[in-house]
């Protein structure tokens, strides 16, 4: 369906469009405040795509540029959030057209396009019609940055030099791929004509541009035959530049992580994009050294009031840390009744029914079926947050009794070249 057709709203999308609020505690030893954040609905195991209102909300709420009233309101809707965040924007910046700012936020409601530069935690390249994503960044005074950075010592450096954007790389990746009749996508396991290249390939990069190898197959033509240097040294480096996808699909390196902790200023609110989604990212100087938190804003710990931050340890979250307000490790209640009563759970889903039928104008029908859906997704929520505590309490236990701290985790490449 093109975008300017109208698509009549569903239950899923009316319940999507409400969150959650949390207390949680957040300021310097004397001026410490409680602030309602807003969490992640259906299931936070399962982030929201890159939507600006949510994660730049959050920052506001801490940074006291807009206030969730009244005080007892305990969910937040798409509409109502955007609507502070717009007021935050005139009043931040009256002497500045915004129009481009506020023209951009109604589309970024089910995502947004953001093209990182593989060389700079800040830097991100204009994608989409005129980059108005950015300037949305820009004109609240968030900063945006990410951690998915090349090692400039790495040998695929030299090839992300000439494809230094996501954009860009994919672009590389597909005028390759057809380069190679279809091939170059396919995993190396399945044909023996790309492996032994991509060998040719790793070998070749110190010494000069790549040449492929012929394959063994007589019903498959050499991808060599007729290509100029020009091509084959694009092959190259689609060649370096996959194998650096390939190897970061968290979309966060270790360097990136260096990087972050090193150029960040300190107590500074900033906003991470990863994994293709947006977190609050904060830097704490702790006495061993600078220190990395992600604010934790999914459901799953909607009752746990000391679960706040999560610390970002390493490049695929294996070893994180759950911490509360004082930044002391967290203690989760768990179970259906960490944090708050059934009356108190009762009271939250009815607020939820009444901006739902509000929002949408449901039937009685169409009411039960929205308390049914979002029942089903309290219990599997639920589940997760204990399943989630035993694992962390075995950890604990393992770490307890002598055993040897996991080590950083190998690179592993993915059997499929993914052109996300």
């Amino acid at each position: 369906m093109s975008s300017s057709e109208a698509q009549a709203p569903t239950i899923q999308d009316s319940v999507a469009e409400v969150w959650y609020l949390k207390n949680v505690k957040y300021g310097s030893e004397d001026n410490r405040k409680t602030f309602k954040v807003i969490t992640q609905n259906f299931n936070g195991n399962i982030a929201d795509p890159v939507s600006l209102s949510p994660k730049e909300g959050n920052i506001l709420i801490l940074r006291g540029d807009i206030v969730i009233e009244p005080p007892e309101r305990k969910t937040v809707s798409y509409d109502y959030l955007s609507h502070l965040v717009a007021e935050s924007l005139l009043l931040r910046s009256p002497e500045v057209d915004v129009s481009d700012a506020l023209s951009i936020m109604p589309h970024t409601q089910k995502g947004m396009d953001l093209n990182p530069v593989f060389t700079s935690p800040t830097a991100f390249r204009p994608a989409g019609a005129g980059g108005g994503e950015l300037k949305l960044f820009q004109q609240v005074g968030i900063k945006l940055v990410h951690g998915w950075l090349v090692d400039p010592d790495s040998q695929e450096s030299k090839a992300l030099e000439r494809a230094p954007d996501y954009d860009t790389a994919a672009s590389l990746i597909a005028e390759v791929d057809h380069l190679t009749n279809g091939r170059f996508v396919l995993s190396a396991q399945d044909d023996p004509f790309l492996s032994a290249a991509e060998t040719a390939g790793s070998s070749s990069r110190s010494a000069g541009p790549t040449q492929p190898v012929a394959s063994s197959s007589s019903s498959t033509p050499p991808v060599s035959s007729g290509l100029s240097q020009e091509q084959q040294d694009k092959i190259a480096d689609a060649i370096a530049v996959r194998e650096f996808l390939d190897h970061t699909q968290s979309q966060l390196t270790y360097h990136g992580l260096f990087q972050l902790a090193s150029t960040l200023e300190s107590n500074d609110l900033v906003a991470l994009f990863r994994n293709s989604h947006l977190s609050v990212l904060l830097k704490v100087d702790e006495p061993e050294g600078a220190a990395l938190y992600t604010l934790v804003t999914d459901q799953v710990f909607l009752r746990e009031p000391s679960v706040v931050w999560e610390k970002l340890e390493d490049v695929d979250g294996g070893w994180s840390t759950f911490v509360d307000s004082d930044f002391l490790r967290a203690s989760p209640a768990g179970g259906d009744f960490a944090g708050q009563t059934a009356e108190d759970a009762l009271m939250a889903m009815e607020m939820v029914d009444q901006e739902n039928r509000a929002a949408a104008g449901m039937d009685p029908s169409d009411q039960a079926l929205a308390r049914q859906l979002q029942a089903e997704e309290d219990y599997l929520a639920r589940r997760e947050q204990e399943a989630y505590l035993r694992r962390q309490q075995r950890l604990h236990e393992g770490k307890s009794a002598g055993k040897p701290k996991k080590e950083k985790p190998e690179k592993k490449k993915s059997k499929d070249c993914i052109i996300m």
